[in-house]
């Protein structure tokens, strides 16, 4: 989904990012057609390591790589000429091709990684401990924050096929986590999420599913007469989910400000949601992003707090 006008960067943000690339890509070498000193540019060189021992599928190195499938193939291609990767058929899908390395490819990984430790441990060497710290801790914000940036939140409908999947995925995830179990029955129907009642958003990180959240109508707006404002619905916001390997990114609050906007699209003022007991993490965010503690307004079994938030327009 697109950013809000207010939440677009300012050009200072976007040159200081830019900078920081420019400054990066120059120490690590990756202008260099012999990256880390060996006879390959970097994306080969990357490509190597990310097959790895165990090799991968050239669907899923398109889609971990971000690579177009031509380009793919291309370097795929020079790597088997070096002697460096073998292809194959996969052995239960013939229409999958496997791509693994040669004895050869894993002794060219080993130097690669060799090389790439002494490389940075030489950069971190010019630094006192108190900033090899500070630098390790920045990095591991930025790549929490790039990691989040790169994740796209899409609109899709309440029975698509990923939607259904995070859906699966998610009554999974709290049936292990609640006492009761979870019953499937519980979850939200696709009409529900679809068109103008509601919305089922998606996030996928690298082409894969890795979070969701629904919206469902609980009383519609209501038109009056030409040149009043119409009176505002409320919305109900649930099913908010991030896979494992995805938390502690920021996810769920950025699936949260997403389903907030579509409430306003729909024309509701309020939004309201409930949540386990057990879920003391979700408390803890709904309260942080302006949602307070009211009554109970449903009658969902395995809901022990209820939160409501009044939009701003």
């Amino acid at each position: 989904m697109e950013p809000r006008a207010e939440h677009l960067p300012s050009t200072d943000d976007v040159a200081r990012l830019r900078r920081f690339n420019r400054c990066h890509t120059r120490r690590i070498g990756v202008l260099d057609d012999h990256y880390l000193g060996q006879d390959r540019p970097l994306g080969e060189a990357r490509l190597l390591f990310e097959i790895g021992d165990d090799g991968a599928s050239l669907r899923e190195l398109r889609g971990r790589l971000g690579l177009d499938a031509g380009y793919l193939s291309r370097m795929v291609k020079s790597l088997e000429r070096q002697g460096l990767v073998r292809v194959s058929v996969h052995p239960g899908d013939s229409r999958l091709r496997l791509a693994g390395l040669t004895p050869a490819g894993h002794v060219e990984v080993r130097e690669q990684n060799h090389r790439a430790d002494a490389l940075a441990a030489g950069l971190l060497g010019g630094l006192t401990p108190a900033q090899r710290a500070e630098l390790t801790g920045a990095l591991g914000t930025a790549q929490r924050l790039l990691r989040l940036a790169s994740i796209g939140v899409r609109l899709v409908g309440g029975g698509h096929r990923d939607a259904r999947a995070c859906l699966d995925a998610y009554a999974a995830d709290i049936g292990e986590r609640f006492p009761e179990g979870f019953d499937r029955a519980a979850l939200v129907r696709p009409d529900e999420v679809s068109g103008k009642a509601g919305a089922f958003l998606v996030a996928y990180e690298d082409g894969r599913p890795v979070g969701c959240g629904a919206l469902r109508r609980l009383e519609p707006p209501v038109e009056r007469a030409p040149g009043t404002a119409p009176r505002l619905g409320t919305g109900e916001i649930r099913h908010v989910w991030v896979h494992p390997d995805a938390r502690r990114l920021g996810l769920a609050r950025r699936l949260l400000g997403e389903l907030e906007n579509a409430a306003r699209e729909r024309g509701y003022g309020v939004v309201r949601l409930d949540t386990h007991a057990v879920l003391t993490e979700a408390q803890a965010m709904y309260r942080a992003c302006g949602y307070t503690e009211i009554p109970r307004y449903d009658d969902n079994v395995y809901a022990a707090h209820w939160f409501e938030k009044r939009l701003v327009p």
